[in-house]
């Protein structure tokens, strides 16, 4: 325990402990303190069901020895996160210190193979994403002059919320970002009303709709450029094979082309072929990053 936890009063009440833990989580990772809240809130609320006839005070109380006070259970976040991010990284590759090894190194990253799967995924996801939203704020909206209107328009902003995580859980997995494991923690004191209100004020709600809406054009994009790219690069690499087949070849690129009476240019072909294929996958890792990073802006609430 540090001096710190001993000298500051145990908060009275569970949004105090709250408070008190995100200030005490300050500069932290905003997926590690999403997680942390919630996981301090259910386990604060689990309490006070169990003890129904003590007062919130003396419950944080006896918790304090067991969960941990809010500076305790700060560090302890920090400390499992640092933990847990040491045992899923994926094994890095051996640094190499010449470009080329460093270029053609990329191979052996797995975040690679994981951002090209995900940039390629993207077109799916997207499609959904951009289909559930538009679909969503469309009915929603043209039903709110009827009394369905209301509960469809709030279960269609929870099921955003829901997406959400979803989405978040595919980019800590492929694009190794942090992202939040578990939901937003909401006051669970308050009333419905404040809740369904608390919804609609949170940002994060709108650049959540935001985001799935991007989705659908940045997964077009991506699936044409890494399916373009990765189709051309195997077709240099295997344009030797012509010279096993009898049959005439011919490589166009616009009015310049290749044909079989230059066979020297194959193997030519093939060595770009292999250089476009790694820059291909370093395009991707790169790609993959900076859409992570985007995701975490635009997921992740901050504040």
């Amino acid at each position: 325990m540090n001096t710190q936890s001993t000298a500051r009063p145990l908060p009275a009440t569970i949004p105090e402990y709250l408070a008190q833990l995100r200030q005490a989580l300050a500069g932290a990772d905003p997926a590690m303190i999403q997680d942390a809240l919630y996981d301090a809130e259910e386990y604060l609320r689990a309490e006070m069901a169990e003890q129904s006839g003590r007062s919130e005070a003396e419950v944080i109380a006896d918790v304090a020895g067991s969960y941990g006070a809010p500076e305790e259970v700060a560090d302890i976040y920090r400390e499992t996160e640092v933990t847990v991010s040491r045992a899923l990284r994926p094994p890095l590759p051996p640094k190499r210190r010449s470009w080329l090894g460093r270029f053609f190194g990329v191979a052996a990253d797995p975040r690679t193979y994981g951002a090209l799967f995900y940039l390629l995924l993207a077109v799916a996801t997207g499609t959904f994403y951009f289909s559930w939203v538009v679909t969503g704020t469309s009915l929603s909206l043209g039903l709110l002059v009827l009394i369905i209107g209301v509960p469809l328009l709030v279960l269609f902003l929870g099921s955003v919320r829901v997406l959400s995580l979803v989405e978040g859980r595919i980019v800590e997995v492929l694009l190794g970002v942090r992202m939040p494991r578990r939901p937003t923690y909401v006051g669970r004191d308050q009333g419905w009303l404040a809740r369904i209100g608390a919804m609609f004020s949170d940002g994060r709600t709108w650049t959540t709709m935001l985001y799935f809406l991007l989705m659908l054009p940045l997964g077009i994009a991506y699936c044409v450029v890494f399916t373009t790219l990765l189709g051309l690069s195997l077709g240099f690499m295997l344009s030797p094979l012509a010279l096993v087949f009898d049959h005439a070849f011919e490589i166009n690129f616009g009015v310049w082309g290749v044909a079989g009476d230059a066979p020297w240019l194959l193997p030519l072909f093939c060595l770009l072929g292999i250089v476009m294929l790694f820059a291909t996958l370093h395009l991707a890792r790169g790609v993959g990053h900076l859409h992570g990073l985007m995701a975490k802006h635009l997921l992740v609430r901050t504040d």
